[in-house]
């Protein structure tokens, strides 16, 4: 018998007891024995629950018991979960999150921490929810080198941008309605602002640079909030349609990162991914393009993410096999680019008669160039992130956003 313990019994967590029940034989013909939930750790009580004769309060119980191989983080946050992380992985207890914010931030000390205790730090469910993405990235394409990874990883702003564009309604309505329909809490910052999506990336970064921490605080981020349906519909006029993406570009002259939203051409593989599915694309020199496409975030999704590294943690750990090990540069410098010197593709908009100082002002850059109801929209490529709000800034009525063709 392999014995586990969930620490947080909320959404994910109570969807990783029931994963583990619901495919009980399954699993146990994978492992080669049954995994059994022996402890689920939480401050309240679950009357009712099937599980409800599983749940302790008392964390040293659960600790302490040498059957307990794996724990799993779903707490969420960066505190009580991170201190229950370190004494788990100093233990020898391998442990398994979905918490993207801790892994975000405390990464490379968690996993630092598991390989001088013989054990494993997994963390599948924090990007993408139930789409399989940090194992393919770790492994699949690990003789690749990854040039650019760009996707929507963040299912809320995607059912708000959806819903702005499809039923004509404000932002502060589309929010309304994801909240009314749980697709947003009640204090919606983290994702709205590209907070969520920001930690995503690092992860992702982090993984595409072989285990070069990229630290969130590295990545430029703008979130969706200052979004108006005027640009929804614009975006319609020149065949795209905006979308929140985070972005990883690694080029001969460095690689760079950053959250922000973007006009996405119908041409695109990411233009028909709607409502709160994401999708991440990821480019290898070898590889070429791959999409990995699903449900982003939900209780069985996410939990199948979880019980898969479950059944990766309780097989027996061999040197190397799982090296998640991240390292932060010795002058705790940038790895990535400033977002101001990364290249980028933008599309400048301005009123018609603001044309000629447009196309002034991006002379010397490769453009297209469309017209429509009194507009002007310029194309702009090879364009520094510098060089933008300067220009921009200075043209009556002018805008600009990322493009992603």
């Amino acid at each position: 018998m392999k014995y586990i313990a969930i620490m947080g019994f909320g959404v994910v967590g109570s969807g990783v007891a029931e994963v583990l029940a619901m495919n009980e034989d399954k699993i146990a013909k994978h492992v080669g024995d049954k995994v059994k939930v022996k402890y689920i750790l939480d401050l309240r009580d679950f009357p009712g629950s099937p599980f409800e004769s599983l749940v302790t309060h008392d964390a040293d119980e659960v600790f302490n018991d040498p059957e307990v191989k794996v724990m799993v983080e779903t707490i969420g946050g960066a505190r009580i979960a991170y201190e229950y992380t370190k004494r788990a992985l100093s233990l020898g207890k391998s442990v398994v999150t979905s918490n993207k914010e801790l892994v975000a931030t405390h990464g490379p000390e968690l996993m630092e921490l598991a390989r001088k205790n013989n054990c494993i730090y997994l963390y599948e469910a924090a990007v993408g929810g139930g789409i399989p993405i940090i194992r393919p990235l770790h492994r699949c394409l690990a003789a690749n080198r990854v040039v650019r990874i760009a996707g929507i990883v963040n299912g809320t702003t995607n059912y708000i941008l959806t819903n702005m564009r499809d039923n004509g309604v404000s932002y502060e309505e589309a929010l309304k309605q994801a909240q009314a329909n749980g697709y947003a809490e009640a204090n919606p910052t983290a994702d709205v602002e590209g907070i969520d999506a920001q930690r995503k990336l690092s992860i992702l970064s982090s993984i595409a640079l072989d285990g070069t921490y990229v630290a969130p605080a590295e990545i430029n981020t703008v979130g969706i909030s200052a979004l108006s349906l005027d640009d929804i519909e614009f975006a319609g006029k020149i065949g795209c349609k905006v979308k929140l993406l985070a972005v990883f570009n690694n080029g001969d002259e460095g690689s760079s990162c950053y959250v922000a939203p973007h006009f996405v051409r119908s041409s695109s593989v990411l233009y028909p991914v709607e409502d709160v599915f994401n999708a991440i694309v990821v480019e290898g020199n070898a590889l070429g393009e791959a999409m990995f496409y699903g449900q982003g975030a939900g209780k069985l999704p996410t939990a199948s993410a979880v019980v898969g590294d479950i059944l990766e943690a309780v097989m027996p750990v061999e040197a190397g096999a799982y090296a998640h090990n991240w390292s932060v540069p010795s002058n705790e410098g940038r790895v990535t680019l400033p977002y101001e010197k990364a290249a980028s593709k933008i599309v400048v908009r301005a009123p018609l008669a603001a044309a000629d100082d447009v196309k002034a002002a991006f002379a010397s850059y490769e453009t297209e160039v469309a017209l429509d109801d009194g507009e002007f929209a310029l194309f702009v490529r090879g364009i520094v992130n510098g060089d933008i709000e300067t220009k921009v800034s200075g043209i009556q009525g002018a805008k600009w956003m990322h493009m992603y063709e």
